[in-house]
């Protein structure tokens, strides 16, 4: 749309000049503006950009970006709860070919039939060691879920396994005082607050908050689409918890471990929100 260039006594036409050449140079001159108002503009971007960039770092990320992240753990964390679940899909609606994304603690040979979860009691004492026959022999759930990569994709997949607060329930190992977990809403109250999850050659490694790990969606899995888990998506077992972005699903889980303090996280030390949740 144009606009027509009255004559006034500010914007007066100039003697012997057209309407049309009047309104050429207001085109200009707003044109000009335009363009030193964008670089002006630009210029501020790549000044604070590059301030930011210069600040001290905290766990790997300029202070700035941190202190935004962990705000971000602060709001994810007040907004968990054990009742949120994330939504589930018909079984139909499951893609065939499950994308493999990264392969960070998998590029070890690995002898499927030796395979033994270990897990460290956070009382202490020796690793209780498990085969895959053990985690089969609890409860079976199956679940189809969105898994949100932070790379921006998303997929829905049919998964199964049985839940991490269904093991934790038969195998008490979460509490200082052996107890099982019976009701996620009031855990015992000696339960660790954060698990910490390790591949076999410890390349790749994930740290939960509790409520996290107990959440009823939170799986150790070992099927997908029906099927057993490939070496790609990390078989024998794998970590499934939907309210995460992808980085948390551990693959080829090797050990896990509770802690007191929030364990080490692969994807954290990148520069990543610790908490990856959404």
């Amino acid at each position: 749309m144009t606009q027509e260039v009255t004559p006034s006594p500010e914007n007066p036409i100039p003697p012997g000049s057209s309407p049309d050449a009047a309104l050429d140079r207001e085109a200009t001159r707003r044109t000009r503006r335009s363009f030193i108002g964008l670089g002006l503009a630009g210029l501020g971007g790549v000044l604070g950009w590059r301030y930011l960039l210069g600040r001290p770092d905290a766990d790997g990320t300029p202070a700035p970006f941190r202190r935004v992240m962990d705000a971000n753990s602060r709001l994810t964390a007040a907004y968990f709860r054990e009742t949120r679940l994330a939504p589930e899909f018909a079984k139909s609606l499951a893609v065939r070919e499950v994308r493999t994304n990264g392969d960070a603690g998998l590029q070890s040979p690995l002898d499927l039939a030796a395979w033994r979860l270990a897990v460290q009691p956070y009382g202490g004492g020796n690793a209780r060691e498990f085969t895959l026959a053990d985690i089969k022999a609890l409860p079976r759930i199956e679940m189809t879920t969105q898994l949100k990569c932070i790379e921006g994709w998303s997929i829905i997949v049919n998964w199964a396994g049985t839940r991490f607060v269904d093991f934790l329930a038969r195998y008490p190992l979460a509490t200082r005082s052996g107890q099982p977990i019976k009701d996620i809403a009031n855990p015992p109250a000696d339960l660790a607050p954060y698990v910490s999850l390790v591949t076999p050659d410890e390349e790749y490694y994930v740290g939960l908050d509790m409520h996290s790990a107990i959440h009823p969606q939170t799986l150790l899995c070992y099927e997908i689409n029906g099927q057993p888990l490939s070496l790609e998506h990390g078989a024998p077992l794998r970590l499934v918890t939907p309210l995460k972005y992808g980085i948390k699903h551990l693959k080829r889980i090797g050990t896990i471990s509770f802690a007191d303090t929030r364990p080490d996280d692969y994807w954290a030390e990148q520069g990543y929100d610790w908490d990856s949740g959404h």
